[in-house]
């Protein structure tokens, strides 16, 4: 049996830890949380979509708890986030009070600040309350990039595609 070493850096990954510990933070969702890997790959623009559909937070007024599903889409440029850590981020929602547009724009500042991506969106899907559905969508893209024209188009030729293949 023929063993292949993978050409991932995981040297700076604390998240998946020795023997699999894993700290557990239900109430302070922090960008330190998140963890990040080399992006194999800078000056290919290609589309990440990580997604969690089993997100919930607090209603700041009420307390009643508020389900989502959070979507965060992103093209890397040097660094992506490690999956384990970003449930461990969500997580940290859990018993933190906000309103759906903070918590989806708090959620895009926080992956901005560790990744540094040539573009990403967060879209907050939240389950409806009281017969009200929201939807919040926050958009981020690198204006300083080189890559930044190129990065427009492909996210516009994306964004159109995925609208004709969603009815």
């Amino acid at each position: 049996m023929k063993t292949t070493k993978s050409q991932d850096n995981t040297d700076a990954l604390k998240t998946l830890g020795a023997g699999g510990e894993t700290r557990y933070n239900y109430d302070s969702p922090s960008s330190d949380i998140l963890e990040v890997f080399p992006n194999n790959f800078p000056g290919r623009p290609y589309l990440i979509s990580i997604e969690f559909p089993e997100y919930t937070s607090l209603c700041p007024v009420t307390g009643q708890p508020d389900f989502a599903n959070i979507i965060v889409e992103y093209i890397p440029n040097e660094v992506c986030v490690e999956s384990k850590s970003f449930k461990l981020y969500m997580g940290a929602y859990r018993n933190h009070q906000s309103f759906m547009e903070t918590i989806t724009n708090n959620i895009l500042d926080d992956f901005v600040t560790r990744l540094s991506p040539l573009w990403m969106r967060v879209k907050g899907v939240f389950s409806p309350r009281g017969g009200t559905c929201l939807h919040v969508f926050a958009e981020h893209y690198d204006e300083d990039s080189e890559m930044y024209e190129r990065v427009r188009n492909i996210v516009r030729e994306w964004k159109s595609e995925a609208g004709r293949h969603s009815s």
